[in-house]
């Protein structure tokens, strides 16, 4: 009998159980699957050390399944940075229906999805907040079944830039500028690089953090993007990131609006030295220098100077997959002069059009 009892205890103790997380309340038909599950999609730089808490920090990260059936919820963990910092992610059910939701506890079970119908339902899960704001850890879904995916598409964009990247100050639609915490307009989903991505039909990467600069950041930032480009999480320069497990087809880099206007010897070498890592990390990449949207005149005349003096010298040295892209116009209606989510789409509908050009897409 005491062994029976041990059994019991051993069984109702061990980790992981589907028992702990399926929700029959939700659904009688409702089933746990994991976060290793493998018709579960990552796409970003995840920290897979323990594959049943992927770890991610950067915005943008996000993930895909296809769920059957009319209901599904999906279990997640947030860091709580400082104790009070909660993430925002967003939500998309079939590419038509859209949720921006804020983490509420360091372990959420967000239910999304009731009264579909029945079939086959696509849902992303992507990560809005930047990396200051502290992780997020994917535990996994609650639905009917998870179905094989369709493959990832087989193009690639990478976007290395700074806040604008980041998709902060662009989202005004439940928090106006100044009210709540500094995060809460954050929107990556809708940055221009994801949405350009979205565009080309392409996967994307957002290598970006709020106030980094080329050769100087702002806001006192101790890191700078040459250091902090080969980690995960990118903010505390922590965790090696394996670049093997995707290489871009474009990469759009998007600094210097941190560092203002600087000798143009020192930022202009800088820039070359920095193209020439990206290039020995991304042998074929498309490389496009762009201006910061959110530039003043001053800082935008002296931008095209840099850009012009480096692309044409990485040119002659025998590089032509390096170009870069001047911005129309300055875009800086959202919080504290940054793009709104308007003026991100307008920004990605420029960058959409060259790539198209540049890469014949």
């Amino acid at each position: 009998m005491k062994c029976n009892i041990c059994l019991l205890l051993l069984i109702a103790c061990l980790p992981f159980n589907r028992s702990l997380y399926a929700n029959k309340n939700i659904h009688p038909l409702s089933t746990f699957y994991f976060s290793d599950d493998p018709n579960i999609q990552y796409t970003g730089r995840v920290d897979f050390s323990n594959p049943k808490r992927p770890r991610f920090w950067v915005p943008g990260v996000y993930i895909t399944a296809i769920f059957k059936g009319s209901f599904c919820s999906f279990v997640i963990n947030d860091e709580v940075l400082h104790g009070n910092l909660h993430n925002y992610i967003e939500v998309v059910i079939d590419d038509t229906k859209f949720f921006r939701i804020k983490t509420k506890t360091k372990t959420d079970t967000i239910d999304v999805a009731k009264g579909l119908s029945e079939g086959n339902h696509s849902i992303t899960i992507c990560k809005n907040t930047e990396s200051g704001t502290g992780y997020l850890e994917f535990v996994g879904f609650i639905c009917e079944n998870i179905s094989p995916l369709t493959p990832k598409p087989n193009r690639k964009i990478e976007c290395i830039g700074n806040s604008i990247t980041c998709g902060t100050g662009s989202d005004l639609s439940e928090i106006p500028c100044g009210a709540g915490e500094w995060h809460d307009q954050h929107n990556a989903y809708m940055s221009y690089g994801a949405v350009t991505a979205r565009n080309l039909h392409a996967q994307w990467h957002l290598s970006s953090v709020s106030g980094i600069g080329l050769t100087h950041s702002c806001c006192g930032l101790k890191i700078i993007m040459p250091q902090v480009f080969d980690k995960i999480n990118m903010r505390s320069d922590s965790i090696l990131w394996d670049f093997n497990k995707y290489q871009p087809d474009v990469v759009t880099i998007c600094l210097g609006q941190n560092d203002g206007i600087q000798d143009s010897a020192f930022f202009c070498n800088a820039y070359v030295e920095f193209i020439k890592t990206v290039r020995s990390i991304y042998s074929n990449a498309h490389i496009i220098c762009l201006t910061s949207p959110m530039a003043n005149e001053k800082l935008n005349a002296a931008q095209r100077k840099y850009l012009e003096a480096v692309t044409s010298f990485i040119n002659a040295q025998g590089d032509k997959k390096v170009s870069s892209y001047f911005f129309s116009k300055r875009y800086y209606h959202g919080c504290d002069s940054h793009p709104n989510l308007e003026e991100h789409k307008q920004i990605a509908e420029e960058l959409t059009a060259y790539i198209k050009t540049v890469m014949n897409w």
